[in-house]
């Protein structure tokens, strides 16, 4: 079965925090079994990730399911800044893309999340009505795990430190609320420490 992908811009609840960038893949026909929301995974592994995340989306709309790609705030081409988005901003822009999914096709309803997006697919999940499935794709046990790897990547680069130590003096001044800057992104507590627990 052959695809349909639409890439467009859309603004998602009242529209405040800016517009989203999403790829909608659809069967080239017109019968829909499902719609599937995407969550991407966290920070620099969002862009390593794109091509397979891509041909999974073809792949399940092959099979009959809509499937929606968001670069959630502050991400890929979506307006505003890493260091403004929240981790409930981005779990709203899922619940929000699922709404606007599931309002133009029928049937099951699925988040399907890679890496930390599996953790967002959960809290969307928990946060949506109705029956959900989900979809993981190397899910991580843990939060905190995908923040102290993150955050070492800034700690392996600081000389004379080793890499738990610098993740602990970050993951610290997360916690007095301060924004990190790491790999080039700039790390807000209301991103990182909902992800830590």
């Amino acid at each position: 079965m052959s695809t349909r992908i639409h890439p467009f811009f859309h603004a998602f609840g009242d529209g405040s925090g800016g517009r989203r960038f999403c790829l909608l893949h659809e069967p080239a026909s017109d019968e829909v079994r499902g719609a599937v929301v995407y969550a991407h995974p966290f920070a620099e592994e969002m862009n390593k990730s794109r091509r397979m995340a891509a041909l999974g989306a073809r792949a399940l709309a092959a099979q009959g399911l809509a499937v929606l790609q968001i670069d959630l705030r502050g991400c890929g081409d979506s307006e505003g800044d890493f260091a403004d988005a929240t981790w409930a901003s981005w779990v709203d822009d899922l619940c929000a893309g699922m709404a606007w999914l599931a309002a133009r096709n029928p049937g099951p309803r699925w988040f399907w999340g890679l890496r930390a997006g599996a953790l967002l697919a959960a809290e969307a999940a928990r946060r949506s009505t109705g029956e959900l499935g989900l979809l993981w794709w190397q899910p991580p046990l843990q939060g905190r795990q995908v923040l102290q790897q993150f955050l070492r990547l800034q700690a392996w680069g600081t000389a004379g430190e080793d890499a738990k130590t610098g993740a602990e003096a970050l993951r610290q001044a997360l916690q007095d609320g301060a924004v990190v800057d790491v790999a080039g992104y700039a790390l807000a507590p209301a991103l990182a420490l909902p992800m830590d627990g």
